[in-house]
């Protein structure tokens, strides 16, 4: 990756902590690899991320969970490809008491797969699980992300 497109994604993760819904959520990327190959965010239970019975709200859980799948592939595969969110599922498993993590993570192996299958059929979707820990690393929501992947030279003009 050249030096401009890596201090532009840089700056662009500084931003997402910025992010209203991020921002006023609790929620903050702590970490991310070099290559943005993987990323690491938190959600500290405040009194404005609590639902009515003193947990974490549904949607800030999810919320936390929701672009880094798409940001990975976006950075990896590059310009020759349109990406976006195309699904997504959540099963609460615990009440989010305190604050919680969640990591997300793709191999080189599993972005060459991807550009593989979508160099031979034009297109897919592919899904991506990810897991909302606790601090003493208890699950608190299962996720279950679907991220379109096209060529932009098969988009319609």
């Amino acid at each position: 990756m050249d030096k401009n497109k890596n201090k532009k994604f840089r700056r662009l993760i500084r931003l997402v902590n910025w992010y209203p819904p991020y921002l006023f959520s609790g929620i903050k990327v702590i970490d991310h690899a070099d290559d943005f190959s993987s990323f690491r965010t938190r959600l500290k239970l405040t009194w404005y991320n609590r639902n009515l019975i003193g947990t974490a709200f549904g949607g800030s859980l999810y919320s936390m969970c929701d672009p880094f799948f798409m940001f990975i592939l976006i950075i990896q595969l590059g310009d020759e490809y349109i990406v976006w969110d195309k699904t997504a599922s959540i099963e609460f498993v615990k009440p989010g008491k305190g604050t919680v993590y969640a990591e997300f993570k793709l191999s080189p192996e599993q972005v060459a797969a991807i550009k593989m299958t979508v160099d031979r059929d034009g297109k897919g979707v592919f899904e991506f699980p990810c897991e909302v820990k606790d601090t003493e690393s208890n699950i608190i929501a299962k996720l279950q992300k679907g991220v379109y992947v096209r060529r932009k030279d098969l988009a319609k003009p």
